[in-house]
């Protein structure tokens, strides 16, 4: 057999240039049309069939259903998504991933279009180039488009000649002639393709090559399709490794949902296989002798359009049978993987909707009690902080200040949609006093939302004294703990404030307890400069410890003016 080392580089070569087109394709499609997918995959994933239809839209888009679990893993990890709306996406992202069989079927063994690549990418050079980065975006997209069907061709030119290499088909033979062994072999060649390249896509690309230049027959090919339908779902699984657990069973939902189709086609692999070549027929392509192994020589153009074919049939019934068991899937995933209290820590909103479009008096009433559930947390952040401070453990620390991030990123986020959704109710046809209410509300949001980054930034200092072996000594302990004690009391009371209406609030008061607060910093920092000169302690400790009692005066300041947008709310 004349093939060589440098033809077999030549073939890695060659895979390595499409998955490259692949990548770009799909990292620039996402940054030129990012966002919309975004809003999209919020928006329309109400039921579980619109849930379906977002994950084919998706995935035909940006080529990669990789892409399309790993980022709603990442949103549920936000939990903008929940799990039952999750596994819809996912069902309709294994349909969209036969749009690259599709294109590369009826397009890339056809229609030379690697001859219109070089051209393509010299028409985009401008825009590659370009420093707005919508237009360099775009420009990537056409580039990778292009990569795609060059490496296609590379691909196809680089696969060793079969008539003029015999000895390859043997070589094949050794693993395609031993019945249902045969197939299960081919489907962890499948599966660890798809696992090494990170791309069911590639993975496909390369299995349609194979069978258009004869390597294997249509039922290897068929077995590696089903392997990589298994491989597809690791991408998401590591994604979700190092997300919280409504995310990780997001991504066992997509791995359990693929294994049960391929299971399901492996026991009835033979009426899959025939119900294809019934499509086949149908069509009139006359193909019942060629797709069984009798003459695979004069199947080999009819291959990729038969596999791609099998692929999209797959995915289909697949989700046609599981759809309805979506949330049976959910309480499956949930068993498997448990949560802990406190330990799932996700966005949601319990009382309103940013989709609705119709606002009545209601919707004030719906908005106060989300800002409600938005203070209970903050103070549970608040609390988390005072929990460092006590700590004495290094990897208990990083744990706790782990959950303060995410408390935070909740934050910002809750901060996000209720102001959206208030500022929407001062532009609809309200009362008065209802727009009111939501001005108030707007700014009452903002200062909780400040709260909680003050309680950021004083975990941030904690973990960056601890960290650094600069940890304050039982002084500065003794004053931040003091300080503690009349935060306590003023973030108890905006709680409370927010929780009972008929709470009254007194401005006068309440400035005056700021201001006490105020004093007792001034004085905290008139001692910290007397200790830094008599060299107390050294200088860097000093300005954490500085830093630290000054953010408890920011976020005393912040409770007083989350009090006061109460009273106005109250008053409104």
């Amino acid at each position: 057999m004349n093939y060589t080392l440098f033809d077999l580089l030549r073939l890695i070569g060659s895979l390595a240039f499409f998955l490259f087109g692949m990548k770009l394709m799909s990292e620039s499609l996402q940054k030129v049309a990012g966002d919309k997918m975004r809003s999209i995959l919020g928006a329309m994933t109400s039921n579980r069939f619109k849930g379906i239809v977002t994950g084919v839209l998706i995935t035909a888009i940006i080529q990669s259903s990789s892409a399309t679990t790993v980022m709603v893993v990442s949103f549920v990890n936000a939990g903008l998504l929940s799990l039952v709306q999750s596994i819809g996406v996912i069902m309709g992202a294994n349909i969209g991933t036969t749009v690259t069989a599709w294109l590369i079927s009826l397009l890339g063994f056809k229609v030379d279009i690697s001859a219109f690549a070089l051209p393509l990418i010299g028409l985009s050079l401008p825009l590659v180039f370009s420093k707005q980065a919508k237009r360099r975006s775009v420009g990537e997209l056409i580039v990778g488009f292009a990569m795609i069907f060059m490496g296609l061709s590379y691909l196809n030119s680089s696969v060793p000649d079969i008539n003029s290499n015999p000895d390859i088909l043997s070589f094949i033979s050794n693993y395609s002639s031993s019945g249902y062994w045969s197939i299960l072999f081919f489907l962890a060649v499948g599966t660890i393709i798809t696992l090494v390249l990170q791309s069911s896509s590639a993975s496909m690309a390369l299995t349609l090559v194979m069978c258009y230049n004869g390597w294997i027959g249509f039922d290897m090919a068929v077995a590696m399709v089903l392997g990589q339908n298994i491989g597809t779902t690791i991408t998401a699984n590591l994604a979700a490794l190092v997300a919280n657990a409504t995310a990780k069973q997001a991504a066992m939902a997509h791995l359990l949902f693929n294994v049960f189709g391929v299971i399901l086609a492996m026991v009835f692999f033979r009426p899959f296989e025939n119900l294809v070549l019934g499509i086949m027929n149908a069509f009139d392509m006359n193909l019942p002798n060629t797709l069984n192994g009798q003459s695979i020589q004069q199947a080999n153009a009819a291959m990729p359009l038969a596999l791609s074919i099998y692929h999209t049939v797959f995915n289909i019934i697949n989700t046609l049978l599981l759809v309805w068991f979506v949330k049976p899937m959910a309480q499956l995933v949930k068993r498997i993987i448990r949560t802990h209290e406190e330990d799932d820590i996700i966005f949601k909103l319990n009382y309103i909707n940013t989709g609705l479009l119709n606002f009545d008096e209601l919707s004030a009433l719906q908005a106060r009690k989300e800002i409600d559930v938005f203070m209970h947390r903050t103070k549970k952040m608040y609390q988390m902080v005072k929990d460092m401070l006590q700590e004495s453990k290094l990897k208990n620390l990083d744990k706790t200040f782990a959950r303060v991030e995410k408390y935070e990123e909740i934050a910002d986020r809750m901060d996000e949609e209720i102001v959206t959704f208030l500022t929407q109710i001062t532009r609809s046809d309200v009362s008065k006093k209802t727009a009111s209410q939501a001005s108030a509300m707007i700014k009452l949001v903002s200062r909780v939302e400040s709260i909680s980054d003050s309680c950021y930034l004083m975990a941030q200092i904690i973990m960056g004294a601890k960290s650094k072996k600069k940890p304050f000594n039982k002084e500065m302990n003794h004053n931040i703990e003091k300080m503690f004690e009349s935060l306590d009391k003023v973030i108890d009371k905006v709680e409370n404030a927010l929780t009972e209406k008929a709470l009254p609030i007194y401005p006068d008061t309440e400035r005056n307890f700021r201001d006490r607060i105020n004093e007792e910093i001034e004085e905290l920092n008139f001692e910290h400069l007397k200790d830094i000169k008599k060299g107390s302690y050294k200088y860097k400790v000093g300005i954490l410890y500085c830093d630290f009692f000054s953010e408890q005066g920011v976020l005393a300041d912040h409770c007083y003016h989350a009090l006061k947008y109460i009273d106005e709310l109250n008053n409104a």
